[in-house]
């Protein structure tokens, strides 16, 4: 499933095309030079190759996301917590929370979203 992996710089190059969704490829240009300090090669390199890998298309110079944003992530997260948790999601959150104190409505939102989810 490494097909949705990817490297910090394309995910950053991928969130401007999911923020700005459609977009033409010199609005492309113009915001990766703004956000990201790159030129314009290698904007057009970096969109050939999410092209390549099934990421993004670009048809007659309007560039669109192929793959969703939240499906990304979801592969991003699962694969954090297998490789450095050993898939212990309480483990995770043991380590992400700390010290830390969370509001009340993050509480509950955590609370809704493992009741979604839960087995059963």
């Amino acid at each position: 499933m490494d097909e949705l992996k990817l490297c910090e710089s394309d995910y950053r190059f991928m969130s401007i095309i999911w923020d700005n969704e459609p977009l033409s490829s010199h609005t492309l240009v113009e915001l990766c030079a703004r956000k990201l300090g790159w030129k314009k090669s290698t904007t057009y390199t970096l969109l050939k190759k999410m092209c390549e890998k099934g990421f993004a298309k670009n048809n007659e110079s309007t560039v669109r996301s192929l793959v969703p944003k939240d499906r990304v992530q979801a592969f991003a997260s699962e694969h954090f917590v297998e490789h450095t948790f050993e898939g212990s999601l309480p483990g995770f959150l043991a380590s992400f929370l700390g010290g830390k104190t969370i509001s009340e409505q993050e509480a509950l939102e955590l609370k809704r979203l493992i009741d979604e989810h839960k087995e059963g």
